[in-house]
């Protein structure tokens, strides 16, 4: 029966992309909340009923007590059993029945499904952002607010039905109760309300300001233990244990003092609530003892006010801090916010369509970049690569290989140029149908945390075992590849790789990295650095596989050590950003300038220091 309520709403139900998302936190809010606004009604209805049914058991207690008091005992079941059959019929199967509903809508309908929902909307919006921007934020920061989010927002929504719209229809239902029952019950009830409220406003307003700078602490604590872990080996190779620990130190007292202040408030609030309800029990339970004794009231007016203000004084802690938890959910979500609300700066156009690659002809116009700096990048680069044409890119740290790679494949708009491929600018055509027609091996190729197969099947999912496995050989991976086991027991292709394939050494992650491009077989093919993770042995053999994969693709490769693109078609020379140079490999030594002063100051065919090239 239960499965009846976890399906009234599909989490994965499909929906329009927002590439501006509400930066605000309530319209945030409403936009994930559109699919549960049936169950939502529904919800908060029940709660009412709910809270109306508490009343109204306090109020039947009451009346039991003057029933009791009045009648004689021997009559009392004659005159009254029906009654308290139907009483009791209502205690034990129609009120556990309402609850049921009630607590079903929240914990099956609603909770599960509206954590999942964010997050699985908000872990789609954030991967649709730029490359760029994952650069300028901690992976491990974004990942906590992605993780973060969505239940703060179930609590959120968990407090509005469970203690919110309860706890309002039951003060409602208690002034009513005592109003019925005499008036004047209900002038200190109204007066407690008052304070209370009083207390409930000075809580709020400082405990969502503290609650966001506690969860901003906390991420930050996320953050920089996080950013320890990825560079382990950095932290062990310099001996910088003390100094992660004193780093990660400084983020932790943070996170302490913040919390700690958050605290102060709810002692404060405690002291101030015990004094509070000790005022409603005295001003209620009295005054209707002073009004029995005038014979104005019952004897079951005191019973009924005495459970209610019992009961009040024992829901009121826990209202106040299911407020609060309210608050500082709704604190986690702001902040969770800034990483899941940030628009999509890198769009494709409206109407974008497949690139549609014929020849494979590259051409840059006055192409500049600058990454939001006054220099840096590339500026004004004009090229053209013909199909099938094999450029090798050589120049110093910073003379904008990288760059020029990063914005072919669309990772950042240009400040200014375009590039078209076979006629069609980049900027107009689908991103994803722009990098599946590029194969790109990078000089640090990390891996997923997945098995071999998995990573190599990444460049074409649809791939047979046999294609996968031929890939394999060409790249030099298969033999190792049949040695691997990890510690799980999993072998040979089946074999997990770890984070960023850290359970291979470089090179073996290189030859994983190379099948995985041989296996998607683009017809462009970017090569930055492919080779450099790799032993002479090694390197001799997968060159003579690079070239064979070249046929018929054009071809762009950056490279340190120049004996690997020698044989390029054409090689040109990077400097401050621009092309200084180009032309064959012999045509440049016999020019004798930048790259002939490469080639002569090189040593194990690597480019040597700055100093020395200039």
């Amino acid at each position: 029966m239960l499965r009846q309520f976890e399906r009234l709403v599909d989490p994965y139900t499909p929906y329009e992309e927002n590439d501006t998302p509400p930066r605000r936190l309530w319209p945030f809010l409403l936009t994930y909340s559109r699919p549960f606004r049936g169950v939502f009604v529904a919800t908060g209805i029940m709660s009412v009923i709910v809270a109306a049914i508490e009343v109204g058991l306090i109020w039947y207690m009451g009346r039991l007590v003057d029933l009791l008091s009045l009648d004689d005992p021997g009559a009392f079941w004659a005159a009254h059993g029906t009654e308290l059959i139907l009483a009791a019929v209502f205690i034990l199967v129609l009120r556990p029945l309402l609850q049921g509903l009630d607590v079903a809508l929240l914990n099956n309908a609603i909770l599960p499904n509206f954590g999942t929902l964010i997050r699985w909307r908000a872990h789609r919006h954030v991967l649709r952002q730029s490359v760029g921007w994952f650069e300028n934020d901690f992976a491990g920061r974004i990942a906590n607010r992605i993780m973060q989010t969505p239940p703060a927002a179930g609590d959120a929504v968990f407090q509005i039905f469970d203690a919110i719209t309860f706890s309002i229809a039951y003060m409602i239902g208690a002034v009513v109760l005592l109003a019925d029952a005499d008036p004047r019950l209900a002038i200190p009830l109204l007066i407690w309300l008052v304070l209370y409220g009083l207390l409930v406003r000075w809580t709020l307003v400082r405990v969502g300001p503290a609650s966001k700078a506690s969860a901003d602490a906390r991420s930050e604590v996320t953050g920089r233990v996080v950013d320890s872990y990825t560079n382990i080996h950095a932290v062990k190779l310099f001996a910088h244990h003390a100094r992660e620990l004193d780093y990660a130190h400084e983020a932790i007292e943070r996170t302490r003092q913040t919390f700690a202040r958050e605290m102060r408030i709810f002692t404060v609030m405690d002291i101030s609530l015990v004094a509070l309800n000790g005022f409603l029990i005295v001003s209620v339970v009295g005054w209707a003892m002073y009004l029995w004794m005038a014979g104005q009231a019952s004897v079951g007016v005191i019973a009924a006010a005495s459970a209610l203000t019992l009961r009040l004084n024992a829901m009121t802690g826990w209202i106040m801090w299911s407020l609060s938890t309210f608050f500082r959910s709704l604190g986690v979500v702001a902040e969770g916010m800034e990483t899941i609300a940030q628009p999509i700066t890198l769009r494709d156009a409206r109407g974008a369509r497949p690139l549609e690659l014929r020849e494979g002809r590259i051409e840059l116009q006055n192409l500049s970049h600058h990454y939001g700096r006054e220099s840096g990048g590339i500026d004004g680069i004009d090229l053209t690569i013909h199909p099938g044409e094999k450029i090798g890119l050589v120049g110093r740290s910073g003379a904008g290989k990288t760059t020029l790679v990063k914005l072919l494949l669309r990772f950042y708009d240009p400040d200014g140029g375009r590039i078209l491929i076979d006629g069609q600018d980049i900027a107009g055509v689908a991103q994803d149908s722009l990098r599946a027609r590029i194969g790109m091996v990078q000089q640090d190729s990390a891996l997923l945390h997945r098995s071999v197969r998995e990573n190599i099947l990444y460049g074409r999912p649809d791939a047979s075992d046999a294609e996968m496995i031929a890939a394999a050989e060409r790249a030099e991976a298969h033999g190792f590849i049949l040695g691997l086991e990890d510690p799980e027991g999993r072998r040979g292709y089946d074999a997990h790789v770890g984070e960023r394939g850290v359970k291979l050494s470089g090179g073996q992650r290189q030859r994983v990295a190379l099948a995985r491009v041989i296996l998607k077989d683009a017809p462009i093919l970017v090569l930055d650095e492919a080779t450099s993770a790799l032993d002479s042995e090694v390197e001799a053999a997968i060159q003579d596989t690079l070239y064979r994969v070249m046929e018929g693709k054009t071809v762009i490769a950056i490279a340190h050590r120049l004996s690997t693109i020698a044989r390029m078609d054409r090689i040109l020379v990077l400097d401050g950003g621009r092309i200084v140079e180009e032309g064959t490999h012999d045509a440049l030594l016999a020019k004798g300038g930048l790259y002939a002063r490469f080639w002569d100051r090189q040593s194990g065919g690597f480019i040597g220091t700055d100093e020395a090239a200039e």
